[in-house]
Parts: C-alpha cells; structure tokens; sequence
C-alpha cells in the first residue's frame, strides 16, 4: 500500500502573524543545539495546549499573539535536491541470497529475520566492516537473538500502522518516551526492521551524556545509533535514512508514576531538521514504557552530584540494586501515525522562524498524544 501524507490544514493568516516583522527578531531556531533542552516553560505551549483540549482536529490556527498587519509569505520556493540515498540500495527481502545457517546466532534465529539482517548489510559499502556512522552488521547479527528474544517473548510487541513507514528517503519518526532505560527505543528499532520490505534500520538519535560512557557508547554507534548533533541528523536525512527521535529528551525518561503517559515539552530540533532536508515526520506512540518501571521519586540532587540525568527510586530499586532496574515484563503496543509533510509548506527557511517551530512541534505532539489515548 502506498503512503498517504497528510498535509495539514493550518490557516496561514497566524503562521504570517508569527513570520511578521517583530517575530524575525527573534533569535534564529538553528542558533543552538536542537536538542539543548528549553529553560522554563513556553507560554506559546501552554495556550496551544489549552486550545488542543477544546478541539482535536490537528491543524487548528494557533490564536494571534498580537495585532498586527499580516506580511505575504515569498513564493515559490526552489525546491530542494536530496543527495544520493543510501537506503535505495538495499534490497527487497525476496532478492536476498540466503546462505544455509552457520553458526550459534544463525540457528537461534527464524529465516525472516536472517533475510532482515542480511539486507541490512547492504547499508555497508564494498569491503569495510563498517558504515560512516559505526554501524557494524555483524556486531548487530550478534546481539540480535536477545533482542528479538525481548521484542517476542519478555514484551510481546504488537504493533500496527506500518503502512505509514516509507519504503525508501529520509523520514523521522518522532515518539514518546518513558521506562528509564532505553528498552522502547530498542524495540521500535526492531519493529521497523521487522515491517518493512525493504528493511530500514531506524537510527535512534541518543542523548549527549550516553557518549561519554564507556562502552555503551561504541555499542550503540555499532548498533547504527547516533549522537544527537546537527551535523549527525542532517546527513541522515541527505542520505534518505529513518531517523528516530524522542522529542521529550530525558524528561520522558524521568518522569514519576504520577506523570504516566503525559507527554512532556517537545524540543524542537527534529522539526528544523525536517523542514530543512524536505522531509516527512511519522508521528509514533508506544504504549507500555510507561508501565516498565514506575519511578516513585527522582532525586535530583543525587543525581546532580552524580553527573546522572536522573535518580530513580522505584519498588526495586536500590532495594534490589543493579537488578532492580530490569523493566516489568509490561506488553507494548507501538502504533504509527500518517506522516505529516511541513517542508512543502513552509520549506527551509522556515526552520529559521522559532516561534513556527514551536507550533509545528505542538503539532506533533499532539498528534502522538492522541495516538497514544486511542491505544491505551
């Protein structure tokens, strides 16, 4: 089936109030990390949220900031030319030439996923053992069996909407985010390899801080994860790659039992690199992190005197130390979304416009937030 974009229906006269004179002396969105959390809360969210609750149709004009007289906006634009895909070279599970099982890993695993992670070789060019990024095939091939193990067996993945998953160019997939550790992003990651024909390996675009620890960081760059820079997200998307996002950062990760699946504030990065590359936004829920481990109270001090984005104390831990931080064997549900194409409305200079951003992102969020309340 092929898919569908959704172009959402925003009225242009409060995007031109937000593009008027006064709104361009605002410093520029892509003047500081997209990923650099925000300090203090944004009074645009808070009114955009408060109007989301009297209506949920997506594309609902934001109300004004502030009289004044609407400015044209310049068209048309030239539009953009993506660089060579890498993804296109990836073949169809039917094409690949599969050689008998060889070895432990080959037997733990079902002929479907063999042909997945034998395609997704193809990500490597000529000879290297690696891809630019530190993608590694065969390091993935080994840890693949336990994360399958976990994908069917530990948390019983159901999913659904894969037909919103483009077969081929760049795309994000923009998700919520909870559970403490990373066990939603690793699961999305197997699903949209297991869905899709050809395979696509999502790259989960990780927090600054996990760079810096020993080991976890080189197994995620060969697990195909990347560092949340700009320069890293940009040639992903030239290159036509999935790049998956969790646009709540490390305040979804730490939020307590009494914040279960309340979307926090979305950064803004994800939607200045879309509008930049001309690329389509998936919006994506997975429902059951959330339930993983309940995090009765974070303390923050102890946490900033570690140097850790949170200090967690749940029903088992530290009660049961390093064990108590394995997540419930909770079922999830990951739902994709129809993509929502900005870039042609508003194309890349619009990333230049932080007040535009912040509502796109608003957008977003509530798009995952119903998907989210319908599958609960």
């Amino acid at each position: 089936m092929s898919k569908r974009i959704v172009r959402p229906q925003i009225d242009a006269t409060p995007i031109v109030q937000m593009l008027a004179p006064e709104s361009l002396d605002d410093p520029p969105a892509l003047g500081r990390d997209p990923f650099e959390a925000l300090a203090g809360p944004d009074p645009l969210i808070e009114r955009l949220d408060a109007l989301e609750r009297r209506s949920p149709q997506i594309g609902l004009p934001a109300p004004p900031l502030r009289a004044r007289t609407p400015r044209p906006i310049e068209t048309p634009r030239t539009p953009r030319i993506p660089r060579r895909s890498r993804q296109a070279s990836v073949p169809t599970l039917a094409e690949v030439e599969l050689p008998p099982p060889s070895g432990v890993v080959d037997r733990l695993l079902d002929e479907d996923s063999r042909r997945v992670l034998a395609a997704l070789t193809h990500l490597v060019d000529g000879e290297s053992a690696l891809d630019p990024f530190g993608f590694s095939p065969a390091t993935t091939k080994s840890a693949f069996p336990l994360v399958h193990a976990l994908y069917r067996g530990y948390f019983r993945v159901k999913s659904e909407g894969h037909e919103h998953l483009p077969k081929e160019g760049g795309a994000i997939l923009a998700c919520n985010h909870a559970g403490l550790l990373p066990f939603d992003a690793a699961m999305s990651i197997v699903d949209v390899a297991l869905n899709t024909d050809p395979p696509r390996l999502a790259r989960a675009v990780v927090d600054r801080w996990a760079g810096a620890l020993p080991f976890v960081n080189i197994l995620y760059s060969r697990l195909g994860q990347i560092i949340g820079t700009r320069e890293n997200f940009a040639e992903l998307l030239d290159e036509g790659q999935l790049v998956l996002v969790f646009p709540e950062g490390m305040n979804g990760v730490r939020k307590t039992i009494t914040q279960r699946y309340r979307l926090q504030t979305f950064r803004v990065g994800f939607i200045e690199q879309a509008l930049r590359a001309g690329v389509p936004i998936v919006p994506m829920a997975v429902v059951g992190s959330d339930d993983q481990t309940p995090i009765l109270y974070d303390v923050k001090p102890l946490a900033k005197w570690l140097g850790l984005p949170v200090a967690p104390i749940t029903p088992t831990f530290p009660l049961f130390g390093p064990l108590g931080l394995l997540p419930y064997p909770v079922s999830y549900r990951i739902v994709y979304g129809e993509p929502l194409d900005f870039s042609e409305r508003f194309g890349p200079e619009g990333a230049q416009d932080a007040r535009l951003v912040r509502y796109l992102a608003n957008q977003v969020r509530g798009q995952v937030r119903r998907l989210i309340d319908r599958h609960r």
